[in-house]
């Protein structure tokens, strides 16, 4: 064979393993939110997550820098990358590839980012050609976060019809707004406030976790109809400004922060920061109803009464704040507009979340007798400690949609009202930053005065939680993902016996 035809077999081969390696960061890519900087971060910690991974990560390094001086060492560059990390699949089983046009157009570009790296090689001679394709399929994870940077500002240009087709309708339509934001417990919240709502407006909700511009938007223009009278809008936000762009087109007339803690502290990099992110959501409201329970938030409440703002202060310790709702025992305590009255618990149901869907409603002119029949049906947010029974009579206790120390810790106490045997199955939360590791052994040692095991998934938080069992005296058993946990349930629980899978990490995540 000759050298020409040898060395453009190898190219090809080098383009074939990126092409099958940029499949894997596209569905990272993807499932990340298009956040360029995702697929070099889960990058890292798939070649890390066992020892053979890095290893056959070495490997392939040494090889691609091997081809420098013997271009057939490309070949176990592209072996390495083509079927690697090992454990990240090319087909997710919960994190499918979904071909919308988004996607496509992202996988083109990285393609002509890798095509453009090669053929400049090429300029130069095959070898040259040879060693990039191999540096190409080494690198699949930085050019789809290239790709990702260059795409933005296309994608904010196709978006601006759609943003501009949902801001007519809400003016033509004229709702009034509630904007709901939050670490957590937007989604519970937002679902409180339409159910109190119900009985006095037409109300319409964004629906699921919709929370970004663009689900914004489709939720306009897909939703909203003629006579809505209060549109709910939930917003969510990786970083400064993205919350402050949605309330320039989904103006509300009362905004809601519901909590603040570490969710998303990976990228925000302080709770300060996370906090000036949610208080965006103050600046365009003339009423501001504000969890006071951390004090960060507390000071956000008086900065938004020192601007004129009618201010509703909302709080889970009994008496505090504007609006107060509590639990004692069964029931909850409720305390606003000068009334103090216990009522019927809500199952699942989240006090903090409670007093700020309240203060929406009373903001908005219900009466607050009329509240109070509802308080008592509150509907459960799917997955968010909702229960039910297995086909083996164990007690599901789904929180699956959860993946926050306090949210957690509230789904420990549900466990704990269980009998027979109590069993966690949890990979940990993530996004917490340099406080993830603290946290997840938090939980598991809090875990340990409840459950008698748990069930620790996947890698990604692994030591850590094994870590806090271990020093807590609560025995663990660790699996490899989802599915073998839901089978090692079902054949070893029974009547009597309960279950609470904490949090879910799709298979993107080692």
């Amino acid at each position: 064979m000759s050298s020409e035809l040898s060395g453009a077999l190898l190219v090809a081969l080098g383009g074939t393993a990126t092409a099958l390696a940029a499949l894997r960061w596209l569905r990272v890519a993807q499932r990340e939110h298009y956040l360029p900087g995702a697929c070099l971060r889960f990058a890292r910690r798939w070649w890390a997550a066992t020892r053979a991974n890095t290893l056959v990560g070495g490997a392939g390094l040494a090889a691609a820098a091997a081809s420098v001086r013997w271009p057939l060492a490309s070949v176990a560059t592209a072996v390495v990358t083509a079927t690697g990390p090992p454990g990240l699949r090319l087909r997710g089983r919960t994190a499918k590839l979904a071909w919308t046009g988004r996607l496509r157009r992202l996988a083109l570009l990285s393609a002509l980012v890798a095509g453009a790296v090669t053929g400049l090689a090429a300029v130069a001679g095959l070898h040259p050609a040879v060693v990039a394709a191999a540096a190409c399929a080494l690198g699949a994870p930085a050019i789809v976060d290239l790709a990702l940077m260059v795409a933005r500002p296309l994608e904010a240009r196709l978006l601006r019809p759609f943003l501009e087709r949902a801001r007519q309708r809400l003016v033509a339509v004229s709702p009034r707004v509630v904007a709901v934001t939050g670490s957590y417990g937007k989604t519970t919240t937002k679902g409180y406030i339409a159910h109190l709502l119900g009985g006095s407006f037409s109300v319409v909700a964004s629906p699921a976790s919709f929370n970004n511009a663009a689900g914004l938007a489709r939720s306009v223009n897909e939703h909203l109809a003629t006579g809505t009278q209060v549109f709910i809008a939930e917003m969510g936000t990786y970083g400064p400004g993205e919350i402050r762009d949605m309330c320039r087109w989904v103006v509300p007339e009362v905004s809601v922060i519901t909590a603040l803690g570490p969710v998303h502290l990976e990228r925000m990099g302080s709770i300060e920061r996370i906090a000036q992110a949610k208080a965006e959501i103050l600046e365009p409201a003339s009423v501001a109803v504000v969890n006071i329970d951390h004090p960060l938030l507390a000071a956000l409440a008086e900065r938004a009464q020192q601007e004129a703002k009618s201010v509703w202060r909302c709080s889970s310790r009994p008496g505090a704040g504007t609006v107060s709702v509590s639990v004692e025992g069964t029931k909850l305590r409720v305390r606003a507009e000068g009334t103090d009255v216990l009522v019927p618990g809500c199952p699942g149901g989240v006090p903090g979340n409670m007093a700020c869907a309240l203060a929406v409603a009373l903001a908005l002119g219900v009466p607050f007798g009329q509240l109070l029949p509802r308080l008592e049906s509150l509907p459960v947010a799917p997955h968010r400690r909702s229960t039910e029974r297995a086909s083996n009579g164990a007690l599901i206790i789904d929180d699956t949609y959860n993946s926050n120390p306090a949210g957690a810790r509230a789904a420990l106490g549900t466990l704990a009202e269980a009998t027979g045997r109590r069993v966690v199955v949890t990979p940990g939360m993530v996004e917490l930053g340099p406080l993830q590791a603290q946290e997840n052994e938090r939980f598991a040692a809090e875990a340990a005065a409840v459950a008698t095991l748990l069930v620790v998934v996947g890698r990604t938080n692994a030591k850590a939680l094994q870590a806090g069992a271990r020093a807590a005296g609560l025995p663990t058993r660790w699996v490899r993902d989802r599915a073998e946990a839901v089978a090692w349930v079902s054949a070893n629980l029974g009547p009597g016996d309960a279950v609470l899978y904490e949090n879910d990490l799709p298979d993107h995540y080692p």
